[in-house]
C-alpha cells in the first residue's frame, strides 16, 4: 500500500509539475525514530506545459535515423562486398537499386547475371505486382521460347506495353499470329520478292547512301552514320512495303517526324517494362514524360502510314496494278479478304489492319538493319585488320579489278561473303538490336534452372547478356572476332538459336531474318569498298537504355573515298 502511494503521488507531481528547490536551506534528518527532515523541504512549484507526441517528432526520432542506418548499411555492404545484387527493403523491395541503375540496364543486367549464375529473381514493392525473373540462361531460353512456346505467349500484358503496335505480328497470338506469319513467311520466299528487295535496296544505295556520303567527303564535314542507316532503313522498307519513298536519305537529310518517330517509341517502351504500371499509365493520361513523346510518335506514324495505304487502295481499285505484278500491299489486301470471308473471323477494318500489319514489319525493318549497321562500323573502326579482310574477300569474290570501285551486286553474289557475313553475326552477338525479351506463362512452370515462374509472373531474357556470357563464347568472348563464324573449310558456321537469339528463336524466329542480311551486306559492302570511315575523337559510345540497342549519341564520323588501290 506505501508503495502504491508513493508511487501515484510522485507520478502526478513529476509529470505535472517542475519542482525547484529553495536555496540556503539546510536538510537534515531528525534524530526521531522517524527519519523525517529537520526543517522540511521548501521549493517553488510551477506547472509544466505537456507536450504531445507528433508524426514530426516520430518522423525525426525514429524514422529517419533508421533510414540513415539501413542506408549507411546498403552503402557499406556494397562496397565491402561489391555485389551488383539490388538491396531488398521493407515495402519498395529491390526497386531503388533497379531505378539506381536505369541508365545503364544493360551492363546492370549483364553484372547481375554474370554474378548469379544466369538466374536472378527480382522482388518489387509489395504493392505493385513488379517481381521478375532475369534470365539469359540458355536452357530457360530454350525452354520457354521453343520447347514449352505455347506456355509462353505475347500474352494481354505484352499487349498492353505495346499497343501502339496494334494487332501486328509482334503483337498477337494463336491464330491471328499464325495467319501474320504464313502470310509473310510466302510472300518473304516468293522469288519475285527477292527481285523486289535487291531492287529497293539497291536503289537506295545509288541515289540515297552514295550521293550524300560524297558530298560529305568533298566537303570534309562529319555525319551521324547512326542517323545515316536509320534513314537508309526507313527509306527501303517504306519502298518495299507501301511504294512510298520518303526521301528521308537525300543530300541535305531533311527532317523527317515520322522516321524520328521509331526512336521516341523505342524510348518509351523499355520504361513501360520496368515501371509500375500505374506509374507509365498515369504519365500517359497526364501526357508527360516518354508518354507524352510515345503519344506523339504515334500521331506521327499513323498520319504517315494512313495516307500511304489510301494512295495504294486508289491505285488497286483504277486497275493500276496487273494482276501478274508481284506486290506486298495487294497481296495482304488479298490475305484480310480471304481471312474475313472464313466464320468467325474479326480483324476489324481492312485500313486498320493493313496499318497494324506495316507498322510492325517496318519497326522490325528500320531498327534491326541501322543499328546493326551502326554497330558494325564502330566495331570495323577499332579493328583495321577486318577491314582489310573484308576488302579481300569483296575483291576477289566480287571479280573486281584492282583500280574498279564496288558496282551493283545481286543476293547470290552477297551470299559469296562469308567473311563479312561473320562481321556481321559477331556485332549481332556482342549488341543485339532487340536486347530484352519479355515473357510470361500462362500456367505455374519450373524453368530447366529450378526457377519456380507463377501465372503472370514478368520475366525477362536478356539477349545483351548472352552474347558476354564465358560460359557459351569462351575467354575472349568480349572480343571482335569475326574467325568465330568460320568454320575451318572458309563455311559459315551456324549456333543454335537459344545460344544466338538475335533473330529470336523457336516459332517467333524472325521471318525477316534473310531480308535483314541482305541488306546488311549490300550497305556495308558498297561503304566498306568505297570510303574509308574515320571516327571522331573524344566522343562516347554507349547504348542506349532502350529494348533496341541503339547508339546513346550516334556515330560522328568523317568519310573519305578511296584511292584506287
Amino acid at each position: 500500500m506505501t508503495f502504491i502511494q508513493a508511487k501515484m503521488v510522485a507520478a502526478i507531481m513529476i509529470y505535472n509539475y517542475n519542482i525547484q528547490l529553495m536555496e540556503a536551506q539546510t536538510i537534515s534528518p531528525t534524530t526521531a525514530i522517524v527519519i523525517r527532515m529537520t526543517n522540511g523541504l521548501k521549493v517553488k512549484l510551477s506547472k509544466r506545459v505537456l507536450q504531445f507526441i507528433t508524426l514530426m517528432d516520430v518522423l525525426g526520432y525514429y524514422v529517419l535515423p533508421l533510414i540513415i542506418l539501413c542506408f549507411t548499411y546498403w552503402y557499406l555492404k556494397n562496397k565491402w562486398t561489391k555485389t551488383s545484387k539490388p538491396t531488398y527493403w521493407p515495402i519498395i523491395g529491390m526497386l531503388p537499386g533497379f531505378v539506381h541503375n536505369a541508365h545503364r540496364i544493360h551492363s546492370f543486367f549483364t553484372d547481375l547475371l554474370l554474378e548469379t549464375s544466369s538466374n536472378f529473381e527480382f522482388r518489387g514493392p509489395i504493392f505493385a505486382n513488379m517481381d521478375m525473373l532475369f534470365t539469359s540462361d540458355p536452357a530457360n531460353i530454350h525452354h520457354i521460347l521453343s520447347r514449352n512456346f505455347s506456355n509462353y505467349p505475347k500474352g494481354p500484358e505484352f499487349r498492353k506495353i505495346f499497343d501502339i503496335l496494334g494487332n501486328g505480328i509482334f503483337n498477337v497470338d494463336s491464330e491471328l499470329w499464325e495467319i501474320h506469319r504464313k502470310t509473310t513467311m510466302s510472300l518473304m520466299n516468293h522469288a519475285k520478292f527477292q527481285t523486289l528487295l535487291q531492287r529497293n535496296v539497291w536503289d537506295t544505295i545509288v541515289k540515297g547512301i552514295v550521293p550524300t556520303l560524297d558530298i560529305l567527303a568533298k566537303q570534309g564535314t562529319p555525319v551521324d552514320l547512326q542517323d545515316i542507316f536509320q534513314r537508309f532503313s526507313f527509306d527501303t522498307i517504306s519502298k518495299l512495303l507501301l511504294d512510298h519513298d520518303p526521301k528521308s536519305l537525300s543530300v541535305n537529310l531533311p527532317y523527317v517526324s515520322c522516321e524520328k518517330a521509331f526512336n521516341d517509341m523505342v524510348d518509351a517502351l523499355l520504361y513501360r517494362h520496368v515501371l509500375p504500371e500505374s506509374c507509365w499509365k498515369l504519365q500517359k493520361w497526364l501526357r508527360i514524360g516518354k508518354e507524352k513523346n510515345l503519344m506523339n510518335a504515334w500521331e506521327a506514324l499513323d498520319q504517315f502510314i494512313y495516307p500511304a495505304i489510301s494512295k495504294r487502295q486508289e491505285k488497286l481499285m483504277s486497275n493500276k496494278i496487273k494482276d501478274d505484278d508481284f506486290d506486298l500491299f495487294s497481296d495482304y489486301v488479298k490475305a484480310y479478304n480471304q481471312w474475313t470471308n472464313e466464320d468467325d473471323k474479326n480483324l476489324g477494318s481492312v485500313e486498320k489492319f493493313l496499318r497494324d500489319t506495316f507498322l510492325n514489319l517496318m519497326f522490325a525493318g528500320r531498327d534491326t538493319t541501322s543499328t546493326t549497321l551502326s554497330w558494325v562500323f564502330w566495331l570495323l573502326a577499332k579493328n583495321p585488320l577486318v577491314v582489310k579482310k573484308i576488302r579481300e574477300e569483296i575483291q576477289q569474290q566480287l571479280h573486281l579489278k584492282e583500280d574498279e570501285s564496288l558496282k551493283f551486286f545481286n543476293i547470290e553474289e552477297s551470299r559469296k561473303l562469308v567473311y563479312l557475313h561473320g562481321a556481321l553475326c559477331e556485332t549481332l552477338r556482342l549488341f543485339p538490336p532487340v536486347s530484352i525479351e519479355h515473357k510470361s506463362p500462362l500456367k505455374l512452370d519450373v524453368l530447366p534452372s529450378g526457377n519456380r515462374v507463377s501465372p503472370n509472373m514478368k520475366i525477362l531474357i536478356s539477349f545483351y547478356t548472352m552474347g558476354r556470357m564465358e560460359s557459351l563464347w569462351g575467354n575472349d568472348c568480349l572480343e571482335f572476332r569475326p574467325e568465330r563464324w568460320i568454320t575451318e573449310r572458309g563455311g559459315l558456321k551456324h549456333e543454335p538459336s537459344y545460344k544466338f537469339p538475335a533473330f529470336l528463336a523457336g516459332p517467333r524466329t524472325c521471318v525477316g531474318k534473310e531480308m535483314a542480311f541482305i541488306q546488311m551486306k549490300m550497305v556495308a559492302a558498297t561503304m566498306i569498298y568505297n570510303y574509308n570511315i574515320q571516327l571522331l575523337e573524344a566522343q562516347t559510345i554507349s547504348p542506349t537504355a532502350t529494348v533496341v540497342i541503339r547508339m546513346t549519341n550516334g556515330l560522328m564520323a568523317k568519310v573519305v573515298k578511296r584511292v584506287a588501290i
